[in-house]
């Protein structure tokens, strides 16, 4: 009851952004950044996020994205890169390109054009639940 409240587990890098490209702005060249970064308006260049990148609706990319998350709800033309990390094409997003990641996440209705390779992907499902239910055991056991 008290005192017992669950730990959530959510991802640092999407509620830390520090760099937004706002509606209606045009960047014509390389945009590079150490935190997580919102683009909603259009960047002509490569772009490179050391944290998550987060492609709102009115956002667009042409260039090579590189980072540790992706969230497209707008408009990526080319290859996305996020080999330790997941990327996810909302249902009004749209990728045009390659994509290397660890784990996809493609809604009905979004664009996909392109291949996707996944890197790390040595355990299956089953193993990746069994390891978690093992750890949680132990966990509880601890109490």
């Amino acid at each position: 009851m008290f005192g017992s409240r669950k730990e959530t587990t959510t991802d640092q890098s999407l509620e830390q952004i520090g760099t937004i490209i706002g509606p209606g702005a045009v960047l014509d060249g390389p945009l590079t950044t150490k935190d997580s970064t919102r683009i909603d308006g259009t960047v002509k260049g490569n772009v490179t996020i050391s944290g998550a990148l987060v492609v709102g609706q009115e956002g667009k990319i042409i260039g090579t994205v590189s980072c540790l998350n992706a969230y497209v709800a707008g408009e990526i033309n080319g290859n996305v890169s996020a080999p330790q990390g997941k990327v996810e094409i909302s249902d009004t997003g749209k990728v045009i390109g390659d994509v290397t990641c660890k784990g996809i996440i493609i809604d009905e209705n979004a664009v996909f054009q392109g291949k996707c390779e996944m890197q790390d992907v040595e355990k299956n499902s089953a193993e990746i639940a069994k390891e978690r239910a093992v750890a949680d055991k132990a966990q509880e056991e601890n109490k």
